[in-house]
């Protein structure tokens, strides 16, 4: 009997340009329901993601010993289909390259629009995105 696959396709996609495109070992991003690990002959989905730490596992061995390559992910969605993984996310950045005092004043800026915005407007929900994605970031950074 044929070995079941053990990879599957991955694309990491922001509007800036892919991320990645290849074989992976498992795909960990964090949906509005709770964090998932997406390995080779995953069921079908489709799931809406929040800002979180995005891990990237191209090997088994990557996986045994934490050699995931890392991104501060924000929000986007996620499609799981004929073992192929599709992640769509607005920004996807290396932690290493976060900046603390830009991602503060980021943060600081979404709460001061969050303050002056009108209930149930447009720019109050664009400021609760924006203050969510700095937060997460900041945390991904080691400074949250």
């Amino acid at each position: 009997m044929a070995e079941e696959p053990r990879t599957f396709r991955a694309e990491v996609l922001t509007p800036q340009g892919p991320v990645h495109d290849g074989e992976m070992f498992q795909v960990s991003v964090r949906t509005v329901v709770g964090e998932v690990g997406i390995r080779a002959r995953h069921a079908p989905m489709l799931a809406r993601l929040v800002p979180h730490e995005m891990r990237l596992y191209e090997t088994e061995s990557d996986f045994d010993g934490s050699g995931a390559r890392r991104y501060a992910a924000a929000e986007g969605w996620l499609e799981v289909f004929a073992n192929k993984v599709t992640v769509l996310v607005s920004e996807a950045i290396d932690p290493e390259a976060l900046d603390v005092a830009d991602l503060k004043a980021r943060l600081e800026d979404a709460e001061a629009r969050l303050e002056a915005a009108d209930e149930d407007s447009a720019a109050r929900e664009v400021a609760e995105q924006d203050k969510v994605r700095a937060e997460a970031f900041l945390e991904i950074a080691g400074a949250g």
